[in-house]
């Protein structure tokens, strides 16, 4: 404020104080998307036009910043994951042989019927499972965190990434060749 000059963004910022959120999975989307918005008005690259190219360089970055602090709290899955890292957990590996064998069953039962599926009203049905299970854990995961039981909530973590997989493969099959 007193030099009236854009300064660059400190190096590791905590996104959730970035997006004047608190530290907890639980979070409103309504107030960071408001959040959003007015960090990028102030910063945005388009009013920085006609200053200094270093002012300029700063607001690109404060702007990709805040775009990446949005959506990584805005999305359950990324947003557990940078919880655990801010409590130094390393997040589940796709191979810990800790998920249950009765899980991946049915992860690979959803995978085969979605690679041989060409009927519409299936795929439906698929992407319909996918989000229930995707809230349901959403739902589970939010407990884990109230809880402070970080090592359940890298298990449920694992297993949305799962889901979260099934998800981009439905949206590839979904858009026509």
């Amino acid at each position: 404020p007193a030099c009236q000059a854009l300064q660059p963004p400190a190096p590791q910022p905590d996104l959730f104080r970035l997006m004047d959120c608190d530290r907890s999975f639980r979070i409103d989307a309504r107030q960071l998307q408001r959040r959003f918005r007015s960090l990028q008005r102030a910063v945005h690259p388009d009013r920085f036009g006609q200053r200094p190219p270093k002012e300029q360089y700063y607001s690109e970055q404060h702007s990709s910043l805040i775009n990446k602090a949005y959506q990584t709290l805005l999305n359950p899955l990324s947003r557990g994951l940078y919880l655990l890292e801010l409590s130094g957990v390393e997040p589940a590996q796709e191979t810990d042989c800790d998920a249950d064998s009765a899980f991946l069953m049915e992860i690979m039962e959803i995978n085969e019927k979605l690679a041989e599926s060409k009927n519409e009203d299936i795929i439906e049905e698929i992407e319909t499972l996918i989000k229930v299970k995707q809230e349901e854990l959403t739902r589970e995961l939010t407990a884990a965190f109230e809880r402070d039981d970080l090592q359940e909530a890298k298990k449920l973590l694992g297993k949305m990434k799962y889901f979260a997989n099934l998800e981009d493969k439905l949206k590839t099959k979904k858009i026509p060749s």
